[in-house]
Formats: structure tokens, C-alpha cells, sequence
């Protein structure tokens, strides 16, 4: 999926409480898609620029987006003494990243020329405060996630096949206990606040695969893990553990696939790992995804409504993806933002593909394919 995005930056007002201004978003009319447009990356927020000055005797404020599922700040003129702290949390403390003079000791922040990123915060309000009056920031930019309107606005390649058969991860938990056990290990992908992929752990190392339409630097990508309903049917996410990026270890365009490494990856060891399946499905063969498709909590995709409301099934094999033969096909529900999904045999509940194209039928990049490729690696 391509989409031209027009983002008219909205400015804040350099108070400790800023006011939400809604972005205005435009799209491009839907078209009809070869595989190559019809990648499954997702917009899901904007950047917009601002001025608020933390320190002195305004050590707290406070950025609220409302309706934003997460805010990111930019902060720059950093003048942070030694012994002193920079907090960013949510509200109630209990998401919380701390930054000292020396940003890359948090394995949180992404510098840049002009100042750092801070790790984003789920939810529509940020926190920042320091603790020593003559600590001084300046807050120049965020980026913050859509609201709902704005998410239902983005046009996108069809993907829902007939009517939308996935639900969140958690509802099988109980019917496809073994399904539902490997859906720990995929996590969301943030790439510089405002654009969405999923990955996931391969293998009991620090290696994690996505597409490599998603990313091939590690510049500012966010993976969060066990963003997910803790009951079927929630609209409130479980406590979400995020790490970035740390190192490419190895990326293809024409299979699509981008192998890397986390920081912290102590954080992330505890939700498991997928394996691969080194081989060419069966046509017919059960299958299912787990993935965030348009950035929501997570979900797992294994009915097809177009085969009875039975399992999902592989279609076909050696479809033409970005080179001939590349791919297999099937009608799993998927949308914008599950780009880089495993996609899973019922037999073996190993990854036998690689989501990145919607279009009934989507596809994936076989991973018998990837695996010859990066196996010495993992």
C-alpha cells in the first residue's frame, strides 16, 4: 500500500498543559494495486511542532493529544546538570523513562543533530519533569498517534476478504491454546512516531524479523511488546514492555526481510520465540497470522468467512511477490500495519511465511526463501 500523506504540522502554544489541534490529513484515491503497491505498512500518526521550555520553576508539564493512543517528544537546548534526572511517564508513573547527560546509557533515547527522541508513551498524555531547578529542556516537537476518526479516515488496498474474521490474540486462548501460545513473541513496530510495522522474535537469540519495506536503519524504531487485550473484547491494552532497535543484521528487497537486534533485549527474552518452517507449504494447508493490523491491539487471524468460516488455508504457492515465485497466498484478514507478520502452519505452528501484501488474496514472502538467507545469522 502507497499512500501520499500531506501532514500540515500543527503548532502548540509554549504552555505547560498544551492544547490538542487535530492534524489534517489527506489521501490519495484508492487504486487498483500490483503487489508492489500493496505493501502493508500504516501512517498512524503525525509530527507537530511546538515550544515548551521545561526547568526553573516550571519543572512539570504536561502534553495531552486527546484521543491519541501514544505521545512522542522531541526535546532539544538540553541542559541537563550532572545528578540530575529528565522523567517522561504517563500519568500514573507506571510506564516511565528517565534520561541523564548521558542519553544512550537509558537504551531509550534516539539523539539526533539537534537534541533526542524520548521513548514514546502509550496513551494521550506525557509527562516531563526534572528535578533540579537549574536544569533546563526545551520540548520542539512531538509526534502523537491518530485518533480513532482520523485512523477510519486512511484509505487503504482491501484486505478484510469478504467480512472481518480476526479477533484479539487473547479470545482464543481458550479454544486454540496452541495458537494463542505463540503469539507472545510478535510485537509492534513504531517507526519515527508516526508509522506502523509488525516483527517478531526468531529464534532464542536477538534477532527479530520484519519486512524490509518497514525498515533497513534502525534510526528511531520502537518495538513494543505484549501491546495486547488482556480480556476478548478489551479496548485497553495490557502493561507493554518497548525496547528500540539496535543493529541491521541483514536486509533484502527482493524477499523483503529485514533481520535485527534489539537493545535490552534482557526486557523482551520472556515472551518466547517463533521457529521456522524451511519449506514450500501445501495448498489447502491450514495457516494463521498474528500481527497489529492498523496499529491495534494485537490480533490473530485464523478463520476465513470465504472457506466456510473453517480455518484459513494456504491458496497458492510460488506466487510472483516482488520476483517471481516468491510468495504464498491465502484470505487470513489482514490490513495497513501487518506488514512483517509470521504467518503460521496449523501442522507444525512454525512460520512458513513472511506477510507483506494485502489484496484478497494477500501474501507472504516464503520463508523457506528468507531462511536460506539468514540461518548462519540467527
Amino acid at each position: 500500500m502507497r499512500k501520499t500523506l500531506q501532514l500540515l504540522t500543527a503548532l502548540a502554544l509554549a504552555l505547560p498543559m498544551t492544547s490538542f489541534v487535530p492534524a489534517t490529513t489527506t489521501s490519495t484515491p484508492a487504486q487498483a494495486a500490483s503487489p508492489q503497491d500493496a505493501s502493508q505498512s500504516q501512517e498512524i500518526g503525525t509530527e507537530e511542532s511546538l515550544s515548551v521550555r521545561v526547568g526553573g520553576n516550571n519543572r512539570s508539564t504536561t502534553i495531552e493529544r486527546p484521543g491519541s493512543g501514544y505521545v512522542k517528544i522531541h526535546f532539544t537546548d538540553l541542559r541537563i546538570l550532572p545528578g540530575d534526572v529528565l522523567t517522561v511517564s504517563n500519568p500514573d508513573g507506571t510506564e516511565k523513562y528517565t534520561y541523564t547527560r548521558d542519553l544512550r546509557s537509558s537504551l531509550t533515547a534516539t539523539p539526533d543533530r539537534t537534541g533526542f527522541w524520548a521513548m514514546s508513551i502509550t496513551g494521550e498524555k506525557a509527562v516531563v519533569s526534572l528535578k533540579n531547578p537549574l536544569s533546563r529542556v526545551r520540548i520542539d516537537k512531538i509526534t502523537r498517534g491518530y485518533t480513532e476518526a482520523e485512523m477510519d479516515s486512511q484509505l487503504s488496498v482491501q484486505s478484510i476478504c469478504g467480512t472481518n474474521d480476526y479477533k484479539d490474540a487473547v479470545c482464543y486462548q481458550s479454544s486454540n491454546p496452541t495458537e494463542w501460545g505463540k503469539t507472545a513473541s510478535v510485537a509492534k513496530l513504531l517507526r519515527n512516531g508516526s508509522s506502523l510495522c509488525t516483527a517478531w522474535r526468531v529464534g532464542p537469540n536477538n534477532r527479530m524479523l520484519t519486512n524490509n519495506h518497514c525498515f533497513t536503519s534502525v534510526s528511531g524504531i520502537e518495538v513494543w511488546f505484549n501491546y495486547q487485550c488482556p480480556t476478548c473484547g478489551g479496548t485497553n491494552s495490557a502493561t507493554v514492555t518497548k525496547v528500540l532497535a539496535a543493529q541491521v543484521l541483514k536486509t533484502n528487497a527482493p524477499l523483503d526481510y529485514t533481520l535485527f537486534t534489539v537493545n535490552n533485549f534482557t526486557a523482551i527474552s520472556s515472551f518466547g520465540y517463533l521457529e521456522l518452517d524451511a519449506r514450500v507449504p501445501a495448498v489447502g494447508e491450514e495457516m494463521y497470522i498474528v500481527g497489529h493490523p492498523a496499529g491495534k491491539l494485537k490480533k490473530l487471524s485464523l478463520r476465513d468467512n470465504s472457506n466456510g468460516g473453517g480455518y484459513c488455508v494456504v491458496r497458492a504457492v510460488r506466487v510472483t511477490g516482488n520476483v517471481s515465485q516468491s510468495d504464498i497466498s491465502y484470505m487470513c484478514d489482514t490490513e495497513g500495519g501487518s506488514s512483517g507478520s509470521p504467518v503460521l502452519s496449523r501442522r507444525t505452528h512454525k512460520v512458513i511465511g513472511l506477510h507483506h501484501f494485502g489484496g484478497c488474496p494477500n501474501q507472504g514472502v516464503r520463508i523457506d526463501l528468507v531462511a536460506a538467507q539468514i540461518n548462519s545469522l540467527l
